[in-house]
């Protein structure tokens, strides 16, 4: 017997409530997106220490500001301010370069504190965020390992 409460259930529903389907959490293939926490850059005095740092590179919609820690991963916070849009775009952009930093994790390099800033833009791909930040953090790792 599965334990219910300690699984979860994932409910699946038509338009309108029509066709209600309940399956247990254990025979759904629900897919993971770790951004744990130890990756995140949060607090105003380690935002206030990385804009400090002034290591900027920036390029159409994003700047990024990059300073080295001492930790083998990489922290990221993000700064998307109300001139970007309402709060769904802003919310929107967001989840886009969380996706973005998550999928090239394994190909940007460790060991930094990085804050991204959003400008006011029309809303792009996923694939534009991605190329976006990779290019922008490759700029400063060459700005860091330079000195």
């Amino acid at each position: 017997m599965m334990n219910s409460a300690r699984l979860g259930w994932f409910t699946a529903s038509t338009w309108r409530g029509a066709v209600a389907l309940r399956y247990p959490l254990s025979l759904v293939a629900v897919k993971k997106h770790p951004y744990p926490r130890k990756q995140r850059l949060s607090g105003r005095l380690a935002f206030a220490a990385v804009y400090g740092a002034a290591a900027k590179q920036s390029r159409g919609a994003l700047a990024i500001y990059l300073k080295p820690n001492e930790l083998p991963h990489s922290r990221w916070g993000l700064s998307v301010s109300r001139r970007v849009g309402t709060a769904v775009m802003r919310n929107r952009v967001k989840r886009m370069l969380r996706e973005s930093i998550r999928l090239l994790h394994e190909e940007l390099p460790g060991g930094y504190d990085c804050v991204v800033v959003v400008r006011p833009h029309e809303p792009l791909a996923l694939a534009e965020y991605q190329s976006l930040v990779k290019l922008l953090v490759g700029k400063g790792h060459k700005h860091w390992t330079a000195k």
